[in-house]
Order: structure tokens, then C-alpha cells, then sequence
């Protein structure tokens, strides 16, 4: 019987929640899990989709090299100044601050002059390749939300490999592939972001683009964010809602702008020409000053917040939903599958909570989201209301006076504060639970 009470009881707070749903004009940003709103049956919760603010992640990034004894300094060594390839008398060495080039200074404030950079070997061991595997890892599920930005001190590298995975580097998906021909390199035909379209944006490309080699002006490579977020939202991207719409509707377009790490595969480094010039093999290697990866804490759309706990980032989890990621519903709170927020219907979505399961409806009287104590009521511990004086009931929704065989004034009746009858249900079903045990 209170199984079915329970189902029945389940319908009619999905249909509630339907239609306490207010769409306004304007376009939001998904940067509140839940507003306080006052209806016919008092103060309740409007829970929405939402998620955290987009942000710099590289503060969070953990950075691996392979091989581990890739970066300049360990013997001290010689190389060729970029721009002047025969002007060979720079030094690296690991054991001077001045002159050492770790792979933390990929990540540092810039701004000073010259630029500080990580810095590779030379190519001394030519004709073997110089392969370099930089690995940017977050121990979290990320968002990108920007162009990923590299900056290499050294020209641009004639053959690179920019790489995702999705499972914390136990896999590996190419993203895009970057050559001076990568026909050669890559048996690809060349293309660029713009010759994509709608229909052909998850399409892995190799650009040539961004692979000029040896200029000083010429430093920056892209991996192009924006201009596939474009094509569904404009140009200038302003229309985000259709955006979101597609992502909310398609996994694949979800998933390609979704990370864990990034991999960056050196393959070859700037030569400025065809043949490499074995007289002078200190003036090839990589030196990369800057690496720039914007995007928010992917949160399931169950979360504004993402905090670093332990080195580690963790979603500030609503909704019931708990996990790194909002991944599953709190215990308790089970009462149907966990399932991530929507972004539709714009501008504030489907918050999709988690619901309290039957098995927790005989301990859970009372909370701070759905079964509020009326009439001033404090709820002590989830299982019972503390009323005031003048009421009881289970959430102290009747006036002690009702009992009296002179039933209540007026005016004492005024005062008592009226709720849903599904709250009341709820509740009822909890004590009769509680009754039963």
C-alpha cells in the first residue's frame, strides 16, 4: 500500500515541478542551481540546470614529460639563438637558476623580457628523431571553453600531435595534427577550422597553418575552440542558446570539447628548411614559453561551484547529486536514476534532482529542500518537527486548537500557514513508515 502511495505520490511531484518552471525573455548562463520562489503553496525551491564559471585551468594542471630527461641543462649544453641560427654561444644548465629552462616556466607569469621557457635537448643524436610527449593532466573532468594556445620560443615545430583522452590517460584520441606537408607527414590532405562546417566539426584535420618554422614572428599555435563552437552559434557567438542545444541533444559534439588530459606530441623540430643541416645540429630544438587552456569543471550541470581539495578538483555538488564529478545521486536520495541536467528548455533548463528514495522516506521527516517544518517549525535531525507552542502535526501544519471541542478563533486560524498537500503527503508516508517499523 505505500508503494503505491510512494508511485503515486512520485507522478505528482514531477508534475508539480513541471509547472513551477518560469521562463523569462532573457537568455541565462546556467550560474544558479536554485532560487526560493513563493507560490500558492508558500515558499518552495525552483531548482534549474546549472554550471561552474569558465577559468584559467592551467593553475591546476599537472605537467608530465617523456622522456623524464628531456629538458635541457643536465649536461649543460650549448644552442643556437632563434633568428640567428649560427649565433650558437647560449646555455643551458640545470644547476643555475639564470640559465636553467624547467618545465615549470611553460606555466609561469609572463611579461618579463626575455620570455622564460621549457627547453628540450638539442637534436645532437640526428638522424633519431627528438620526440617529445608533454602531458598536461587535471584529475578531473574539464569543459574547454577557449581555443587551446601554445607558444614555442624555439619556432614552430614542423610535425606536432595535439591528443585528448577522456579516462585519465589510459587512452588517447588525436585531436589535431600540425605539419609544414602533411601529406608527407600524415598521409592527410591539409585543411583548416574553416573549411569544416556543421556536419563535419568533429572531423580530426592536419593543418599546416601553424607549422611556418624557424620565424620569430611566427610562435603561436591554435587548437581552435571557437570557431567550431561557431558554427552553431554565430560568428561572434552570440547565439550560445543554439549552442547548448546541440550539445545538450548530441554526446559526440559534448564529448569532443570534453577532457581529462591533454598530450602534446613533438614530432619534429622547426628546421626552416628541407634538409636539416647536420653542421650545426644545436640549432634544433623545442622551447615552448606559454600553454594556455581555458574551461569550466564539468559538473553534469548539477553544480556553480568547483573547489581544489587535496590537490585535486572536486564539483561543489546540488541538486542531491554528490561524486567528483555530480556523478550520482546521494544516498537517501535515489528514489529515481541519476541523470545530468539539461540546458533545455532555454534559458534555464532541467535540473533533473535526485529525489528521496522510498527506503529513505521513513528516516527523512523532514529536510531544507522539499519538507520544510511550517508555521516556524525547526526540523530536528530529518526525523521529526519541533513545533511552536500553538501547532502540531507532522510538519506542525495543524493548530493545536482544531482538538478543542470549541474548535480555534478566527483569528488563531489565520495564523496557521496552509502547504502542499504533497508535502503533507510526503511527510504522512514517512510517519507512517516510521509507525509500521
Amino acid at each position: 500500500m505505500y508503494l503505491s502511495r510512494f508511485l503515486s505520490l512520485h507522478a505528482l511531484w514531477v508534475t508539480v515541478s513541471s509547472m513551477m518552471q518560469h521562463y523569462p525573455s532573457v537568455w541565462g548562463h546556467y550560474d544558479v542551481c536554485k532560487t526560493q520562489i513563493y507560490t500558492e503553496e508558500g515558499k518552495v525551491w525552483d531548482y534549474m540546470a546549472c554550471q561552474p564559471e569558465a577559468r584559467d585551468m592551467i593553475k591546476y594542471v599537472r605537467v608530465t614529460l617523456d622522456p623524464p630527461d628531456i629538458t635541457c641543462g643536465d649536461p649543460p649544453e650549448t644552442f643556437c639563438a632563434m633568428g640567428n641560427p649560427y649565433m650558437c654561444n647560449n646555455e643551458c644548465d640545470a644547476s643555475t637558476q639564470e640559465l636553467a629552462h624547467p618545465p615549470e616556466l611553460m606555466f609561469d607569469l609572463e611579461g618579463r623580457h626575455p620570455s622564460t621557457f621549457w627547453q628540450s635537448t638539442t637534436w645532437k643524436d640526428y638522424p633519431k628523431p627528438l620526440h617529445v610527449n608533454i602531458t598536461l593532466s587535471w584529475n578531473k573532468t574539464i569543459e574547454l571553453t577557449d581555443n587551446i594556445v601554445i607558444t614555442f620560443e624555439s619556432g614552430r615545430p614542423d610535425q606536432m600531435i595535439l591528443e585528448k583522452s577522456l579516462d585519465y590517460g589510459r587512452t588517447w584520441q588525436p585531436y589535431q595534427y600540425y605539419a609544414t606537408d602533411c601529406l608527407d607527414a600524415f598521409h592527410m590532405d591539409p585543411k583548416s577550422v574553416r573549411d569544416l562546417s556543421q556536419h563535419t566539426v568533429l572531423e580530426i584535420i592536419c593543418t599546416e597553418e601553424y607549422s611556418t618554422g624557424y620565424m620569430t614572428n611566427s610562435k603561436i599555435i591554435h587548437f581552435e575552440i571557437k570557431d567550431r563552437f561557431a558554427f552553431f552559434a554565430g560568428p561572434r557567438l552570440h547565439n550560445m542558446a543554439s549552442l547548448y542545444g546541440q550539445l545538450d541533444t548530441t554526446k559526440k559534439l559534448r564529448d569532443f570539447f570534453t577532457i581529462t588530459d591533454l598530450r602534446i606530441r613533438l614530432l619534429r623540430p622547426a628546421t626552416g628548411e628541407i634538409y636539416v643541416d647536420e653542421q650545426h645540429l644545436a640549432r634544433y630544438f623545442y622551447a615552448i614559453s606559454d600553454i594556455r587552456v581555458y574551461g569550466r569543471c564539468k559538473c553534469n550541470l548539477h553544480a556553480t561551484g568547483c573547489k581544489e581539495e587535496n590537490k585535486r578538483l572536486l564539483c561543489e555538488c546540488e541538486h542531491n547529486t554528490t561524486g567528483p564529478d555530480c556523478g550520482k545521486c546521494k544516498k537517501n536520495y535515489q528514489g529515481r536514476p541519476w541523470s545530468p541536467g539539461s540546458y533545455l528548455p532555454i534559458p534555464k533548463g532541467t535540473a533533473n534532482i535526485c529525489i528521496p528514495s522510498i527506503s529513505s522516506i521513513g528516516t527523512n521527516v523532514c529536510d531544507n529542500e522539499l519538507l520544510h517544518c511550517q508555521n516556524g517549525g525547526t526540523c530536528i535531525n530529518n526525523v521529526r518537527c519541533q513545533c511552536p507552542p500553538a501547532y502540531t502535526g507532522i510538519l506542525c501544519e495543524k493548530l493545536k486548537c482544531e482538538r478543542d471541542p470549541g474548535g480555534c478563533s478566527q483569528s488563531s486560524a489565520q495564523g496557521a500557514i496552509s502547504h502542499s498537500p504533497l508535502l503533507l503527503l510526503m511527510a504522512l508516508l514517512g510517519a507512517a513508515r516510521l509507525h509500521v517499523c
